[in-house]
């Protein structure tokens, strides 16, 4: 069974081209840039869940949110910088990663690519062990070392698990880009490995540079990298595993690729986000941790990540608000901070009308008491926050239970998008919930304490957010863990 990297290439393979080649000034020549001179307010309730009337190539200076798949996030000065996959919806596109930036990560500037199509020495490894290289760059990362961007790419081919990761360098994050090398590759030789594809580097406090990457076949590997050069420490080197799950075709039925690391200082761990299942319908993002980068990785429940196990916390997964459609497909996750502690997780999003539109999500992280990452149900939109008081959280929610768990043998795992979707839920002025006395609330400050007479306790942490199902600025809303590891999400009505 090939693994979901190629089956997403298959199913879209129509809208990718290499031979659309444009410069990394190609927004400032093309014609249609001056429907961007006239400067007006920006509306952000003209943000959709679908843009067929800005899909066509022509009107890429205007694609922004759009189009966007696998992003790296990261801000460079005063701007947020988005590297992502080369895709489009219904139309072809041209290889070579296309980049946006934002000052306020919801309004976006389409500004790009790295490449002028596939890179020549990425190519070439693939051409080299006989095979023909797609004509599309997938999953980018980005990173600043010194006054040196990097930026690590993904090539694959249609052979099962021939792909590279690639480096380029820029003394900008616009570019112009300089290929330096190959940092990893992979061949479909019939011996147990991961496919060379998905990277993330995380950067030790000692100054160690460390990659994750792979998809499928084997799970995650880490390879140690020469902070020097950004490639492969020991040429040749594959690295060691440490995460897991069991093949695509195996026991669990399921697979793991898309990882993304980063470390917090102020926890002083290392924090592993882990892409779940199959991109078109159940794709979802855990997180493991651990004290070095070299692991061992650890779940909520203390288990190993390197073992065939289903691992969790589950922070994210394909929901559905009531009235809406719901978002699919919500996982290989960028995550970033903005320079002063506060961290987001940016994500594709694929609107349930119609899961081949992609949509950039950005969304604002918390972090529980126990040390454990968890999101926002809502997407990020700069919401001033203001003081809630116990009197405000009363009332009418949509909660969200993000409950999914592979069952083993589970047939449906490709082809079901299981949207987690919402249950009401009424927080009293006595205390109780759903006017259940034995079922009760309380509330200190951002924390909120949801103790079920079924012996569940939900500890969330409340914010404000913009409702952008029914395009409210803005509503409360909560996010947390309750006693088992389950994330739980809710939205005042």
């Amino acid at each position: 069974m090939k693994p979901v990297k190629y089956l997403f290439l298959s199913a879209i393979l129509a809208i990718v081209l290499s031979s659309c080649k444009k410069n990394n000034s190609a927004v400032d020549n093309n014609p249609a840039d001056t429907t961007r001179q006239v400067s007006t307010p920006f509306d952000i309730n003209s943000i959709n869940d679908t843009y067929a009337d800005v899909a066509p190539f022509t009107y890429y200076p205007k694609w922004g949110p759009y189009n966007v798949h696998d992003p790296s996030v990261k801000k460079f000065g005063d701007y947020y910088y988005c590297y992502s996959t080369d895709v489009g919806f219904g139309i072809t596109v041209p290889a070579g990663i296309q980049i946006r930036k934002s000052k306020d990560l919801v309004q976006w500037t389409f500004v790009g690519w790295v490449f002028n199509g596939v890179p020549s020495q990425g190519g070439n490894y693939i051409t080299q062990s006989g095979g023909t290289p797609y004509q599309a760059l997938w999953a980018p990362y980005i990173m600043k070392v010194g006054n040196e961007y990097r930026l690590y790419y993904s090539l694959s081919s249609a052979t099962a698990r021939l792909s590279v990761i690639g480096l380029a360098t820029a003394s900008s994050p616009e570019g112009p880009w300089t290929e330096r090398g190959v940092v990893e590759s992979s061949k479909n030789d019939n011996t147990t490995q991961t496919n060379a594809i998905d990277p993330t580097v995380v950067v030790t406090p000692a100054g160690e540079h460390w990659m994750y990457y792979g998809s499928a076949w084997d799970g995650i590997y880490i390879l140690k990298l020469d902070p020097a050069t950004g490639l492969a420490a020991v040429q040749g080197d594959k690295g060691k595993r440490i995460a897991n799950r069991g093949f695509t075709n195996g026991a669990y039925n399921g697979n793991i690729e898309g990882a993304e690391i980063i470390y917090n200082p102020t926890l002083n761990k290392y924090f592993l986000f882990i892409s779940y299942d199959w991109l078109q319908t159940k794709y979802n993002v855990r997180v493991c941790r651990a004290d070095s980068p070299q692991g061992p990785f650890y779940d909520y429940n203390g288990a190993d990540a390197n073992t065939n196990a289903d691992h969790g916390p589950m922070i994210l997964a394909p929901y559905q608000f009531t009235g809406h459609g719901g978002w699919q497909g919500t996982a290989h996750c960028g995550v970033f901070d903005d320079g002063n502690g506060q961290y987001y997780m940016a994500h594709q999003g694929r609107p349930g009308v119609n899961s081949y539109y992609m949509d950039l999500h950005v969304r604002k992280i918390f972090w529980t008491a126990e040390g454990w990452p968890v999101v926002s149900p809502e997407r990020y939109a700069n919401v001033p926050q203001s003081t809630i008081a116990r009197a405000d959280l009363v009332g009418n929610y949509e909660q969200i239970v993000l409950g999914y768990r592979v069952v083993p043998g589970y047939a449906n795992e490709q082809t079901s998008p299981d949207f987690q979707t919402a249950v009401s839920l009424t927080l009293g002025a006595d205390g109780s919930i759903n006017s259940d006395a034995n079922s009760t609330w309380t509330y200190a400050a951002p924390v909120l304490q949801l103790k079920w007479a079924n012996g569940y306790t939900d500890k969330v942490i409340v914010s404000q957010e913009r409702d952008w199902e029914n395009k409210i600025t803005s509503t409360i809303v909560f996010t947390g863990l309750n006693n088992t590891g389950t994330a739980i999400w809710g939205k005042k009505k």
